[in-house]
């Protein structure tokens, strides 16, 4: 009889494009999945796999064994949901697309809270700043900041966040305090690269101004730009989320203070339908209650206010 485990290693291994990735992401060795496929085209007797010295590739009879394969285990995933909600329960695998400091910093307490209240929940988490395809990549619910794209995606806001422009003492020390906007194009900037592109903006009353930061350190990562920014190489602008903690021990300072960022949104997006599971309910009902009403990182924005003043 085919298992479904090994169901699910095969539709990993195409889906990742090679056994060590596949591996990798269902958290066991390479020679069980490995193992698993080969048993997988013993019962059927065919080859699902073609094995090239560039890689591995599914074969025609792969491809489509695959889309059965997600078509079977999809199944599974709803029958055990519906039992689970007529018992009261949270069970099976739910797969989350989490931004990457965001996720860490604030994300994982709440994920560790249902992984004790929910012995039977089994999580797959993918931490990555690039927007994923939730339906083509299998993903139950994502958390997105910043602007959503229209979509057929169904999202729930979660809380505001403003990004702060910010640098250490001893970096203003040396290199003077910008008044106004126009003024950060003459200081070294931080810039964060995950985005499109790369901007900061301004609010002067009702009017938006855009700057373009330059400068040689440049990283996709928020919590890097926030360590060089400590370390006073520059000014950098990130949101609040990350900087409450660096702003309250004063090793940074905040900066224009009089021409605020816009603000803007963290979101949970779910694939679209109107039977949502239980076990994504729940999750998103607890972001909802972690980060509604004033979220702890907005703190900081009291030492923003009163450098203003």
């Amino acid at each position: 009889m085919l298992a479904l485990e090994d169901l699910r290693n095969f539709v990993e291994v195409v889906e990742n494009g090679g056994f060590q990735r596949a591996a990798t992401r269902l958290g066991v060795s390479k020679s069980v999945v490995s193992r698993r496929v080969a048993r997988l085209e013993a019962e059927l007797g065919a080859r699902l796999l073609s094995r090239t010295t560039r890689g591995i590739s599914p074969t025609e009879a792969g491809l489509d064994f695959k889309a059965r394969s997600e078509r079977i285990l999809a199944a599974v995933e709803e029958a055990r949901d519906a039992i689970a909600s007529e018992v009261g329960t949270v069970a099976g695998r739910l797969r989350l697309s989490l931004p990457l400091s965001f996720g860490v910093r604030h994300v994982a307490p709440v994920l560790a809270e249902l992984a004790r209240r929910h012995p039977g929940l089994e999580m797959d988490v993918s931490y990555d700043d690039r927007p994923v395809d939730l339906v083509a990549e299998r993903f139950d619910v994502a958390v997105r900041i910043g602007t959503l794209r229209d979509s057929t995606l169904v999202a729930r806001r979660l809380a505001s966040v403003r990004s702060v422009l910010v640098a250490s003492p001893g970096y203003l020390s040396e290199h003077g305090r910008p008044e106004t906007p126009d003024d950060v194009a003459r200081h070294e900037c931080l810039a964060y690269t995950g985005g499109v592109e790369t901007e900061w903006k301004f609010r002067a009353g009702k009017r938006l101004i855009s700057i373009r930061p330059q400068g040689r350190l440049r990283a996709d990562s928020g919590d890097a730009i926030l360590q060089w920014a400590r370390a006073g190489l520059g000014m950098a602008m990130l949101p609040s989320f990350l900087l409450a903690d660096a702003i309250e021990s004063g090793d940074v300072e905040p900066l224009l203070t009089d021409y605020p960022a816009p603000e803007f949104g963290i979101y949970a997006v779910r694939p679209p339908g109107a039977d949502v599971p239980r076990k994504v309910r729940v999750l998103i009902d607890a972001l909802v209650q972690r980060f509604g009403g004033e979220p702890d990182w907005d703190r900081c924005l009291m030492a923003v206010r009163k450098a203003g003043s």
